[in-house]
């Protein structure tokens, strides 16, 4: 046992030392075959450490009041950033892995969201809420969220990416395609000031100028 331990050693000696002089070996220890620039692959590398050490940090941001009574200058400052391609995308995932709901379609436009799904659910009313609840976690609490297990709406939704909150007659075309979709369940009542979507009595008197 001990000779077939020597020789394992032995080999693996002989194999470090070709490697060395043929192909090189990585930061840790380990040989390849590849001619590399090592000097690429370290800074890769230390790219790749200094991404993983970000994505592990807290958020953390100090923010004072201005001293000035009223001041409104930096008004649009207090709007965060939305990435409403990730939005979409993160809300598609998640509620891919609801049960019975099998393909989905999210537009994020820049105040609702916009899901229709395929599902096989024998409770739609449960599914829709679960669908709903599950972009209401995504989002900001004055977005309006609304779905639709109607599987012909996928296309429309689809249809509807290409515009963007500039776009002509947009906000007439996003309407007629909400009103279809509330004919599908929407879930309960979000609390006692907002509606199924996410509307308070207000939103809907906006909404009814709008035709929604």
């Amino acid at each position: 046992m001990k000779k077939q331990l020597y020789v394992l050693s032995l080999c693996g000696l002989l194999l470090a030392g070709c490697g060395g002089e043929n192909a090189g070996a990585d930061r840790y220890g380990n040989n390849t075959h590849m001619y590399t620039n090592n000097r690429r692959a370290e800074v890769l590398d230390q790219g790749e450490e200094k991404k993983a050490d970000k994505s592990q940090r807290f958020g953390f941001v100090r923010h004072y009041k201005s001293p000035i009574m009223g001041d409104r200058s930096a008004k649009n400052d207090h709007e965060a950033p939305l990435d409403r391609q990730e939005l979409a995308g993160h809300i598609s995932r998640i509620s891919t892995d609801l049960p019975n709901v099998n393909e989905v379609v999210t537009l994020v436009t820049d105040e609702e969201v916009l899901i229709a799904y395929e599902t096989d659910t024998n409770n739609r009313e449960l599914t829709a809420d679960q669908v709903k609840r599950t972009a209401m976690s995504f989002v900001p609490r004055f977005f309006h969220v609304y779905v639709s297990d109607n599987k012909m709406l996928m296309n429309d939704i689809e249809t509807l990416s290409s515009l963007n909150t500039s776009s002509k007659n947009s906000d007439a075309a996003i309407a007629a395609v909400i009103k279809e979709m509330k004919k599908s369940p929407q879930g309960k009542r979000m609390n006692e000031s907002e509606n199924e979507n996410g509307e308070t009595p207000d939103d809907k008197e906006e909404l009814r100028h709008m035709g929604q």
